[in-house]
């Protein structure tokens, strides 16, 4: 492809790598480093004038230092005369931070971060974002660029087809009432039957109560969500549906963010495996986890970045078409 160029920020290089062994394509001379007082500092190493440029960088690990990294990147390409800049970014950081929440009878004080993050990638000189299930989908509306927000959908269809013998006897299960869309959606491809759990919270990471809203027994269940952070969700989740029946239960999740006692949670919990995609690195996680494994989504973000390069629909392709 012509008059692109592909670069990686520090968050996920492995990704970045596959993505561009997809498209055929060497990944951009990039240097980043830190000052002695922790100033971030990019160098890139080859021309992009009048190029079309793509720049991944996942909102992970050292989330801050990366989303400036990232801004920093982007701004370096626009003001060296570059086409077009696109941030692709598997897993939009401070996602979940998308609204004011109410408290008692009054509203929060809290900030809508996500909104803060839109604008600051504009005003990097962002002209064209894509990203991978967002927590809210009105994050899109953050925005005053467009936003490609694509679905791991397909993947997790292939996956479920090809590694769970008893599919046609499963059933999709949200672990909250916030992802009935997602499950129900995934049910209808694979003509399953699903189920929710309502569940309410005392306080940020930690579920008081838990109702199950279906019938599992005697089912494989596999509980379908796009985050997990703390991992005390699915994993509760998870012990409801073996009390109630359940003959195995699956995990499989967009965003495995695994902070905290996510790992021991997991190994603890009755799962036979927790499937999660490659927005995220997974290696040092899976070494002390054996039930963890991924699927591989470079060829979405692959075909989105070449779609995108020819002026070919998007967001349309992985809505509804199964890879």
């Amino acid at each position: 492809m012509p008059n692109i160029v592909l670069f990686s920020g520090s968050s996920h290089h492995d990704l970045s790598r596959r993505v561009a062994d997809r498209l055929g394509l060497e990944l951009g001379k990039v240097v980043t480093k830190k000052f002695s007082n922790q100033e971030t500092s990019v160098e890139i190493g080859e021309s992009v004038r009048g190029e079309d440029v793509y720049i991944i960088q996942s909102g992970c690990g050292e989330i801050n230092d990366n989303l400036m990294e990232l801004l920093i990147m982007i701004n370096a390409c626009k003001i060296a005369s570059s086409s077009r800049v696109t941030a692709v970014i598997p897993c939009f950081p401070y996602a979940r931070q998308d609204k004011k929440d109410k408290v008692g009878k009054n509203w929060s004080r809290a900030p809508i971060s996500a909104k803060l993050v839109a604008n600051m990638l504009s005003v990097a000189g962002a002209d064209h974002i894509i990203t991978m299930d967002l927590h809210a989908s009105q994050i899109q509306g953050f925005f005053d660029i467009p936003v490609d927000n694509l679905y791991a959908e397909p993947a997790v269809l292939q996956w479920i087809k090809e590694n769970i013998l008893e599919w046609r006897n499963c059933i999709i299960v949200s672990p909250d009432a916030g992802g009935a869309k997602r499950v129900t959606s995934i049910a209808d491809r694979l003509n399953v039957e699903f189920a929710l759990i309502h569940k309410e919270r005392k306080k940020a990471n930690e579920v008081d109560r838990m109702v199950l809203v279906g019938d599992v027994k005697d089912r494989v269940a596999i509980l379908v969500d796009d985050m997990a952070d703390t991992c005390g969700t699915i994993c509760h989740a998870a012990e409801k549906l073996v009390s109630a029946g359940a003959t195995k239960v699956y995990a499989i999740l967009t965003h495995g963010i695994f902070s905290g006692p996510a790992i021991s949670r997991i190994n603890n919990a009755s799962f036979e495996a927790v499937v999660v995609t490659n927005t995220i690195p997974q290696e040092e996680k899976m070494k002390h986890c054996p039930k963890i494994q991924f699927i591989d989504i470079s060829m979405i973000l692959a075909e989105a970045i070449r779609r995108t390069h020819n002026g070919e629909s998007v967001s349309y392709l992985f809505s509804h078409v199964p890879l």
